[in-house]
């Protein structure tokens, strides 16, 4: 019994699985949200998009095991990075195509409170096309997998590589914070907390 249900649980919270729900969820939520700014409902707006936002970092948390499980685990590392470029890519054409989507919208005269409504069903068509682009990823035919020969001598190859390579903390006095340390993290800290605080002062003016 207890075995069946493990078996379950692994059908249900598979990385494949999940990235179904993400998609889903993301188009159901992008479609609602403008119906939620409609009756006034902030709270179901700001619910809508915190959900929304949490999956970005469960797409994050998940896709090393998607990989995986697509392709196997020797070259997911390299996969991964392949993958992290294309997000990048999205990071940035994603605002541009939002910005400009809401400059069409004012040129034409939308009212305000609706400029994101449009954008918000174009998310959704992107989404669509995203979970079909999913759905049509299949793992690697086995005629392109490695025998086990090839597979023993990679990593061989690979442990030889790596036990030359010395491991430790460099430039920070191994762990240590001296002033050129200090100087970075203040470099990224500042912005960040400044951000963090314009942010939730920005959202305590919707409650």
């Amino acid at each position: 019994m207890a075995v069946s249900s493990g078996r379950r649980c692994r059908i249900i919270w598979a990385a494949r699985n999940t990235y179904y729900c993400f998609f889903l969820l993301g188009i159901a939520l992008y479609a609602l949200a403008p119906t939620f700014a409609a009756i006034g409902s902030k709270l179901l707006f700001v619910l809508a998009f915190g959900i929304i936002l949490s999956m970005y970092g469960g797409g994050f948390a998940t896709v090393p095991a998607y990989l995986a499980d697509m392709f196997g685990t020797q070259f997911v590392g390299a996969i991964h990075g392949r993958l992290l470029t294309a997000w990048s890519t999205a990071g940035i054409i994603g605002p541009v195509v939002v910005n400009y989507i809401r400059e069409a919208q004012l040129a034409a005269g939308v009212p305000r409170d609706q400029l994101y409504n449009t954008t918000m069903y174009i998310l959704c068509a992107m989404l669509i096309i995203g979970l079909i682009c999913n759905y049509m990823i299949k793992p690697v035919d086995s005629k392109w997998h490695m025998s086990a020969e090839e597979v023993a001598k990679l990593q061989a190859a690979s442990a030889k590589s790596v036990s030359a390579v010395q491991y430790g903390s460099f430039g920070i006095g191994k762990g240590g914070v001296d002033a050129k340390a200090a100087m970075f993290w203040a470099f990224v800290g500042i912005p960040l907390a400044w951000g963090v605080w314009k942010t939730l002062e920005s959202a305590a003016k919707i409650f």
